[in-house]
């Protein structure tokens, strides 16, 4: 009898081997993963972050007494507190020089800080005094004197007007906010505009990440199938 001859197993083990994926590509698709994380993290920040402009903006115009108000709040809280920081001090007199501009609502919101308070139980020598960014700005003064504020809050408006604003910055603010809405609203856009292609970017390149790893998933599969 003649003896069939024997199969060598090495080969049938070869298909049942080549199933399994290398592990290259098991970490080429976990970085790829990673990468769509990021990108939708970032994305997810972006969107979070333009929604919150464009609530604000709503909110202020929908709101624009109470955002009055808050500010308002702010700039008598600035006022209580000008001597005591040197930077919020320089920033105050860079406002009210900047907007020709004195106190909040009134010149008269300095009487709120403890020098220029104006009371007679102020011992201060400053006492219902502004500060010099308060004065009308002479452009020809080479020295700028800084006790021109000295005593306007005893006087009379019209007296006072002679010598310092006595507009609040509050309301020169809202004016001017009012007169430079399309400034405002082209700086909004012009800050919205990368926030929204950035989203976009992002959405688009996971979905070609995404479209990546199926044909990668796909090309694998076949090559493993032995009858492929």
């Amino acid at each position: 009898d003649k003896r069939l001859p024997r199969v060598p197993a090495v080969p049938t083990a070869i298909p049942a081997v080549s199933l399994r994926p290398p592990k290259g590509c098991h970490r080429r698709q976990k970085s790829i993963r990673n990468n769509i994380c990021l990108l939708q993290a970032f994305s997810v920040c972006l969107t979070i972050v333009f929604l919150l402009q464009l609530v604000a903006g709503v909110l202020g115009f929908v709101f624009s007494d109470k955002a009055r108000g808050k500010v308002s709040d702010i700039v008598n809280a600035a006022i209580v507190h000008y001597r005591d920081d040197p930077d919020l001090q320089n920033l105050i007199d860079f406002g009210q020089k900047e907007f020709s501009c004195c106190g909040g609502v009134s010149y008269k919101d300095w009487s709120q800080n403890m020098y220029f308070n104006c009371t007679p139980a102020n011992p201060s020598q400053e006492r219902c005094s502004v500060p010099f960014s308060c004065c009308l700005q002479d452009t020809h003064q080479a020295v700028v004197n800084t006790q021109c504020g000295w005593g306007v809050q005893a006087r009379g408006y019209l007296e006072a007007g002679a010598v310092i604003y006595t507009s609040g910055c509050v309301d020169t603010l809202g004016s001017w906010i009012h007169g430079n809405l399309l400034l405002l609203g082209g700086i909004a856009l012009g800050l919205a505009l990368p926030q929204l292609v950035g989203i976009l970017l992002a959405q688009i390149l996971i979905r070609q990440i995404k479209d990546q790893i199926k044909l990668q998933l796909y090309n694998h599969q076949h090559r493993a199938d032995p009858w492929y």
